[in-house]
């Protein structure tokens, strides 16, 4: 199936759930992404305005239509109040200026499905952009988003659903060239037994699917919620936290992740939105 990305002013994503395909330019490596996280509006002016998240994000999603990369995840947290539904429209009308040639794939954060994600929460999530994970196969690597969410909360129900889900998908691996995870939660972002914290997920939980993930032979997990760039690994996994296309908590500024995809090699860079490269460049 071939994915088509349709947006409408208040209602910009597909409602397809399940597996979907990203859109192929060619079938040749190397290739990018593009990788933004925690857009987060109102979160600036605790939800009395978004005008500088606006500022920020029209000027990452003209970056991104600039640079043209083969499609683009954005892992949570697209506003700071879910009830808000001005957040909400100002997040999609941004979204919708990305040239329909580009794939836009997502996951959600705690601010758009709550700490403790329920039938509501996720039912509401659903309406409004579509699924809340994905699998997807391009030039021969798998890519797979999650609701960490769920995790995070241990959602009985909900967590086994979705682990027997990824579990699946994660099959389907086998001839991949690279299996790549998406989410918004950190399993963690120092060391694997660093005690649980809002910035990571539980120990038990952590644990069980890094063990899976391990045996499925991931190699990266890219997620946000942080507002801060941070680096680990889980045996051969790399965990890339990036810093938010919003606010940021750390020294980086505002951005955004490039990520290079080569037949037995990825290589990624962190950019500040004026500190984007004029062109993407490959070895």
């Amino acid at each position: 199936m071939k994915m088509k990305k349709l947006f409408v002013p208040l209602l910009f994503l597909s409602l397809l759930p399940g597996i979907l395909i990203a859109k192929k330019k060619n079938n040749n490596l190397p290739y990018f992404f593009i990788q933004i996280t925690d857009p987060q509006f109102g979160m600036f002016e605790e939800n009395r305005g978004f005008e500088k998240e606006t500022v920020l994000y029209e000027k990452a999603v003209m970056e991104i239509n600039r640079l043209n990369p083969d499609f683009v995840v954005i892992t949570g947290d697209f506003v700071h109040s879910s009830k808000d539904m001005s957040q909400m429209a100002e997040f999609k009308r941004i979204t919708a200026k990305i040239n329909s040639g580009i794939p836009v794939y997502y996951t959600p954060g705690n601010h758009d499905v709550g700490l403790e994600p329920d039938n509501k929460s996720i039912d509401t999530y659903k309406k409004n952009y579509g699924s809340d994970r994905f699998s997807f196969k391009h030039k021969n690597s798998r890519f797979i988003g999650f609701n960490s969410g769920i995790i995070k909360a241990n959602t009985p129900g909900f967590e086994k659903k979705q682990y027997d889900w990824i579990k699946r998908n994660l099959a389907k691996n086998k001839k991949a060239c690279h299996t790549i995870l998406f989410c918004h939660y950190p399993f963690f972002n120092k060391t694997l037994d660093e005690p649980e914290a809002y910035s990571n997920i539980g120990l038990t939980n952590r644990k069980k699917y890094l063990s899976l993930f391990d045996a499925k032979k991931v190699e990266y997990i890219f997620s946000g919620h942080f507002h801060k760039n941070a680096y680990a690994n889980y045996g051969e996994i790399q965990l890339v936290t990036t810093s938010a296309v919003g606010k940021p908590h750390g020294e980086a500024p505002s951005g955004l992740r490039i990520v290079k995809v080569y037949n037995d090699n990825i290589e990624h860079s962190y950019y500040g939105l004026d500190e984007i490269p004029e062109s993407i460049t490959f070895d």
